[in-house]
């Protein structure tokens, strides 16, 4: 079935007149059978290491919608959690982690090929799914890209402007791109491990990348990425990559042929006939309905879904939000765009 599949086929330059669609944080709270099992897990680092749990989750909306991808239910802060990290997360106000921002406290990380131990769980998951998915449905593997992930270790947290880790970068940059660098090498071991256990399409996340500018985005959102796909790429060739430098604006522009990524996913900030005509131009595109409509529904959504659809119909495209699914979204609202897409 791998090469009758919808997203793989699309990924491969393919153009659908009825893309593949699936949706970024498919699996999570707006779905009443998720808050189930996150309960049941007790905690959401319980529910991301355990893996039926979290593979229960990531198949809930496969099984709900019908989406062409299953993404792996994990979370980008683990691969800082397997370098040595402390990591929890504060009820209401999300994930808290040790900071990095000395020598002193990047000596103390462990070493990339380290992580494994801790991410086993995350690699059993991915195996989980490989037998369990539908034949037709793609197995997406993620992780998040050194800038992004930098910037929660530098943190301690989430940040309005990533200040934190700007600042670092201009005070230690020694020490900065050291941390990048090694973000950079472990991000690779765990994509590597995710697609040796069955994962068809990996995604890196680079939630952040809108913060950086000029040379600075070349540096640590464009160069960490093409480091990351040519070394995948060289251990498992074929293997396709979605790149989502959100908020990139005018960056989107040759990022897919500067990275070597296979397609490249869209915020909803940028136009959808602007995007086709500067980003789809060198391959796929990924996106960009805005994630509101999720929650607004209505004919609204109905409108923006053909919108989308028709911009990119000249080219490969994977339908998709321009960020993740809310957790106020209404599951009615993704069956009627995905009713909008396949019907007309």
């Amino acid at each position: 079935m791998t090469r009758g599949k919808k997203l793989l086929r699309v990924l491969a330059g393919e153009a659908m007149d009825v893309p593949p669609v699936w949706v970024m944080r498919q699996a999570g709270r707006y779905l009443p059978e998720y808050r189930a099992t996150r309960e049941k897990a007790g905690d959401f680092l319980s529910l991301c290491y355990t893996p039926e749990l979290a593979a229960e989750v990531t198949l809930q909306p496969i099984r709900r919608f019908g989406f062409d991808a299953a993404i792996l239910f994990a979370d980008i802060l683990l691969v800082p959690q397997a370098l040595g990290a402390d990591l929890w997360f504060v009820t209401g106000e999300g994930p808290r982690l040790s900071t990095v921002t000395t020598p002193a406290d990047l000596a103390a990380l462990k070493p990339a090929e380290a992580i494994h131990e801790t991410l086993a769980p995350v690699y059993e998951t991915v195996r989980i799914l490989a037998r369990e998915l539908p034949g037709e449905t793609a197995l997406i593997g993620f992780a998040g890209a050194p800038w992004t992930v930098a910037t929660y270790m530098i943190a301690g947290r989430g940040t309005p402007d990533q200040g934190p880790a700007h600042r670092l970068k201009e005070e230690d940059r020694p020490t900065f791109e050291a941390l990048l660098a090694l973000i950079t090498e472990a991000t690779i071991e765990y994509l590597s491990c995710q697609i040796a256990a069955g994962a068809e399409v990996v995604k890196l996340f680079d939630s952040w990348a809108g913060s950086l500018e000029g040379a600075d985005f070349t540096a640590y959102t464009l160069k960490p990425a093409a480091r990351i796909i040519a070394a995948l790429k060289a251990r498992h060739p074929g293997i396709p990559v979605i790149a989502f430098p959100r908020e990139a604006g005018k960056n989107y522009v040759g990022f897919a042929r500067n990275t070597g990524a296979d397609c490249v996913a869209l915020d909803n900030s940028v136009d959808a006939a602007w995007a086709a005509a500067h980003v789809q131009k060198d391959g796929c595109v990924q996106g960009n309905l805005a994630p509101v409509h999720m929650v607004t529904g209505g004919q609204a959504l109905i409108d923006e879904t053909r919108r989308i659809r028709d911009a990119f119909s000249g080219g490969p495209h994977v339908f998709n939000l321009g960020h993740g699914i809310t957790p106020d979204a209404d599951p009615d609202n993704v069956q009627l765009m995905l009713d909008t897409l396949r019907n007309g």
